[in-house]
């Protein structure tokens, strides 16, 4: 849980502190975007800008049926897979989707049907490292 500011202190001191003693800890170590620029720094700001980039997100999916939704997932997923870095991080793509395809073959979704099965994990580590071979 936040603190709270203690009574007295300003609150830029108090900010402060907490970022500096995050820092000593190391919370902000091996962060993912670590030395690279922030999105967009330096652009001008567009005043739709939260939507553009919602829009760009949903990938065009926004107003499709679930159905749609989820196999577009799955191929957004499988190349997640594909090009991930370590196999762990592969593996837990794929489960993590095979775990909604059950979810949505157990509960059917509304939409034209699925026709998508859960992905075997193993094939597709088997296909990432022939791939990564082949680069």
């Amino acid at each position: 849980m936040t603190q709270r500011k203690p009574p007295g202190m300003g609150f830029e001191s108090w900010i402060d502190r907490q970022i500096r003693e995050a820092q000593e800890r190391g919370e902000f170590d091996d962060l993912p975007s670590a030395g690279k620029p922030l999105p967009g720094a330096g652009e001008a700001l567009d005043e739709d800008w939260w939507i553009k980039r919602k829009v760009r997100e949903e990938e065009g999916t926004a107003g499709l049926p679930p159905s749609l939704v989820l196999r577009k997932q799955a191929e957004t997923a499988r190349a997640r897979a594909l090009a991930a870095t370590t196999d762990e991080e592969a593996r837990s793509i794929i489960e993590q989707l095979n775990a909604e395809i059950l979810d949505a073959l157990r509960k059917p979704l509304s939409g034209p049907p699925l026709n998508l099965m859960p992905f075997d994990v193993d094939e597709l580590l088997r296909e990432r490292k022939g791939t990564s071979r082949g680069q």
